[in-house]
């Protein structure tokens, strides 16, 4: 795991250190700079050391030096992929590196290599011969890769913060990015938070020719549901689908340094957990969860429980709100791009306390989003009756009524689902998911903004993950949008930022190339079963872990900012009217206003501090 930069066009050495400076955090171990002058190619890299560590420096070059590479990730297939090459004729430099099988790869089977990849990934590869760059992001988007090109310069990076360090840089907010950010809370790819800065999509490839300085970018991979009918007994398809997992977990505990399991004692993570101490000797594996001193957000009983279960080495922190306090400049002086997801705080704790005992971190991540985890997905038949039979003046009239339930700020209280379902049946379908997570709905952006907020521009994202899906199922349409876009730009974007700000890699066994094709083609009535959420994923767990903790009832991984926002002690400092409105309803109780306050929080500590 590291961090990668680089660019083509103006700039110089000093351009180039200051960009993977700025990345330092991802890869603490090691840094690596390659300039070639006569084309103005730069490349550098920041390095995590985790496979290979004698032989695995960056860049790394061919033997004849007409082909280069900067990674970040990790290729779980590489010995097989590398014993392949070999058999080609290949001949290999390192012991056992997976960076450099990207180099065979790509020299052997040209830009379709990438398909035959399994692991996360964001590369470029430079090929000298052909003038041209290659870069590469893996099928889900693990991991994060930005790039512009701007008066003749095109620059590439893990982070925002890269790219900030370059001087042909764009560095005005994107109006479009600002108001999707509200809308989703996220910036969905390919925006990012500045203009004529771009993400460069999950399951994308992206070429820059140097001679006609042209980005061109393709589609390698795309996340496309294609169910069918079972041969198989639901036993024999559990059975199957341990057996997949089960693999996957053995492939990520690949590492020549120690590693841990993020355990929350949720299915997830307890099934992955499980399934890791089958491959390590007894007593060696080490998990680590964190709590909260809210009740109805902690779960660490649970994770306990799982781990006195499976006798692992257990830690635990908890989280509180003068902990938050404290941690929270930290964290912000480092996030590179305004994340609107509370849990990040945590997820930042949790990964700071693993990292003081191991390197890398299985945890649970995809299986909601493949297997209909979500407690929306239990409310979709519901929402698509109530749609077909109460009339708009009804609704509103229910809504208006709806929005006098006090407020709780438990979590997942029970008010808090009635009035984000009938939020998000104000909308039509396709905006029923946004709708449902974002901070702030789009009559409420063109008040807070005062600029036209265009719904279908608004949210063309998941209309298109909704229009685009072969099933035209609700449920179907909404495993889509969770997968394409709340996976991509929330779950996983969290999960890499809050893990390599301290130079702790996380891997995601759930979204294995092999599950999710298995995923891909089970029909929903397997992921989504009456009131059971991941029917199949929790019938397949049932074989190594107990009914109590599959059939628990599911928190999810929240953090307590509302209660956090309502005593005054945590709060935006804005004094826009519209700001300080929704800041008054919240601590009085009058309304929930948690997404939107972290989402302006972090758009103001994001301002303060990238643009000065």
């Amino acid at each position: 795991m590291c961090g990668i930069a680089g660019f083509v066009g103006r700039g110089d050495r000093s351009d180039l250190e200051r960009m993977t400076d700025a990345i330092a955090h991802r890869g603490p171990d090691a840094d690596g700079h390659w300039i070639e002058e006569s084309t103005g190619v730069h490349l550098g890299h920041r390095r995590l050391s985790i496979v290979d560590l004698a032989g695995g420096a960056q860049p790394m070059w061919t033997a004849d030096g007409k082909i280069g590479v900067v990674f970040n990730g990790e290729i779980y297939n590489h010995a097989e992929l590398r014993e392949r090459l070999k058999a080609r004729g290949c001949a290999f430099q390192t012991g056992h590196s997976d960076t450099e099988v990207l180099l065979h790869g790509y020299r052997e089977w040209g830009d379709d290599f990438v398909a035959q990849l399994n692991g996360m990934w964001a590369f470029a590869i430079y090929d000298r011969a052909a003038g041209r760059l290659f870069l590469s992001r893996d099928r889900f988007g693990k991991k994060p890769l930005y790039w512009f090109h701007e008066g003749g310069t095109f620059a590439f990076g893990s982070e925002l913060t890269a790219l900030l360090a370059h001087p042909a840089c764009p560095r005005s907010v994107s109006p479009l990015a600002l108001k999707k950010f509200f809308a989703y809370a996220l910036i969905p790819a390919p925006h990012s938070i500045l203009e004529r800065v771009r993400k460069l999509p999950a399951g994308h490839n992206l070429t820059f020719d140097l001679r006609e300085q042209t980005p061109r970018i393709a589609k390698y991979w795309d996340f496309l549901l294609e169910p069918a009918a079972p041969a198989k007994s639901d036993d024999d398809l559990a059975e199957e689908l341990l057996g997949i997992v089960d693999a996957s977990v053995k492939r990520r505990l690949m590492a020549d340094v120690p590693l841990g399991i993020f355990l929350s004692g949720g299915v997830d993570s307890s099934l992955v957990a499980a399934l890791a101490a089958r491959h390590v000797p007894m007593g060696s594996l080490r998990t680590f969860s964190i709590g909260f001193t809210e009740a109805s957000f902690d779960e660490l009983s649970w994770a306990n429980q799982v781990a006195n279960l499976l006798g692992t080495n257990h830690q635990t922190e908890v989280l509180d709100l003068d902990k938050a306090l404290e941690v929270l400049p930290q964290i912000f002086d480092k996030l590179d791009e305004p994340q609107g997801d509370g849990s990040l705080l945590p997820t930042w704790l949790l990964s700071r306390f693993t990292r003081r005992h191991v390197t890398v971190a299985l945890g649970g991540d995809g299986g909601d989003e493949l297997f209909a985890g979500y407690d929306p997905f239990l409310a979709l038949r519901k929402a698509e009756t109530y749609a077909k039979f109460v009339p708009k003046p009804l609704h509103l009239a229910i809504r208006l009524l709806a929005a006098q339930l006090p407020v709780s700020h438990a979590n997942i209280s029970l008010d808090f689902k009635i009035k984000r379902t009938l939020r998000g049946l104000s909308h039509p379908a396709a905006l029923w998911n946004p709708a449902w997570l974002g901070a702030l709905e789009a009559n409420e952006i063109r008040e807070y903004l005062g600029t036209p907020a265009d719904p279908n521009e608004l949210y063309n994202e998941a209309i298109e993950a909704w229009e685009s899906c072969p099933q035209r199922d609700v449920v179907d349409r909404t495993l889509q949008f969770y997968t394409k876009i709340y996976l991509q730009d929330g779950i996983l974007a969290k999960a890499d930022r809050a893990t390599m700000m301290h130079g702790l890699e996380a891997r995601a066994p759930l979204l294995d190339i092999e599950v999710a094709d298995f995923a891909r083609r089970l029909p929903h009535g397997y992921k989504l079963r009456g009131g059971m959420t991941k029917y199949l994923l929790k019938k397949a767990a049932l074989r190594v872990l107990p009914p109590e903790v599959v059939h628990r009832k599911k928190k999810g991984f929240g953090s307590p900012i509302g209660p956090w926002f309502r005593t005054g002690r945590l709060a935006p400092s804005s004094t826009d009217r519209f700001v300080q409105g929704r800041l008054a309803a919240h601590r009085a109780g009058k309304s929930d206003e948690r997404l939107f306050l972290w989402c302006q929080l972090a758009l103001e500590q994001w301002k303060e501090r990238r643009l000065p």
